[in-house]
């Protein structure tokens, strides 16, 4: 790694960020925030941004941008319990404190990761694109069944805080506030890059096309064959993500 890790305090506790060092003399393009997706198997809260620092560093390599990317509460060695709301917050907190204030910024986010950069990009017009991959078009399986989900973020581990949330109910609501594709279409313009598995098997296709079809800026939509939902792992996601980023200095 040639970035440095960085303890950032945060509402709920502290946040483990790492930035990635831009090589001397390279085309700075901008500034990049990547987001972990929430976990699914179990005991697997620790794990699952684990390998995103590499990734910032290889983007960095390849593009030329800086890239921050955060363990959010609940996640990693990241203190404090999942909620949308919170995760929400700490991505907030890590662009405003990360990316200088009138630096446009570009959010890369996986699975419910790119729900959120989305949201954000709604919200503030200094997010200049984004990219979602593996992210679903709706939440109706997350807020459906508030206890359901609960016990899913109890066996993943981003919720440890024993009696959290104290009300089930209250604590899925902050999920409706949350809608992908009207999200994607107050980009207003801006560009949005859509990337699924074909054999994604919590997400079907058709959330992916959802969300490139909602767009109202230019917008690509890659589906990858035989890829599933962690597209993580995928070397031609990630060399898709990299020309994406190229195209947009």
């Amino acid at each position: 790694m040639t970035g440095p890790f960085r303890l950032l305090p945060g509402p709920a506790g502290d946040l483990w960020t790492y930035a990635s060092a831009t090589p001397p003399g390279s085309p700075h393009g901008g500034h990049v925030v990547l987001c972990h997706d929430l976990p699914r198997a179990k005991g697997s809260a620790h794990d699952v941004a684990l390998t995103y620092p590499a990734l910032a560093d290889r983007l960095t390599r390849e593009t030329g941008w800086r890239v921050v990317t955060a363990t959010l509460r609940g996640a990693g060695d990241s203190t404090g319990d999942f909620s949308a709301q919170g995760w929400l917050d700490d991505l907030h907190l890590v662009t405003e404190t990360e990316v200088p204030a009138d630096a446009p910024r570009w959010l890369v986010g996986f699975g419910f990761g790119g729900v959120l950069a989305l949201h954000v990009a709604s919200l503030d017009e200094r997010v200049a694109g984004v990219a979602c991959l593996g992210t679903p078009a709706t939440l109706d399986v997350l807020t459906g069944a508030p206890d359901t989900l609960v016990e899913r973020c109890l066996g993943t581990g981003v919720i440890s805080t024993p009696g959290f949330p104290t009300t089930p109910e209250t604590w899925a609501k902050e999920l409706s506030i949350l809608h992908p594709t009207e999200d994607a279409a107050l980009l207003k313009g801006r560009p949005l890059l859509v990337v699924h598995g074909a054999d994604d098997p919590d997400i079907p296709t058709d959330e992916a096309q959802a969300l490139a079809a909602a767009a109202t800026g230019p917008t690509e939509l890659r589906v990858v064959l035989g890829a599933g939902h962690w597209l993580r792992a995928d070397p031609r996601v990630i060399a898709i993500l990299v020309g994406w980023l190229e195209r947009r200095r």
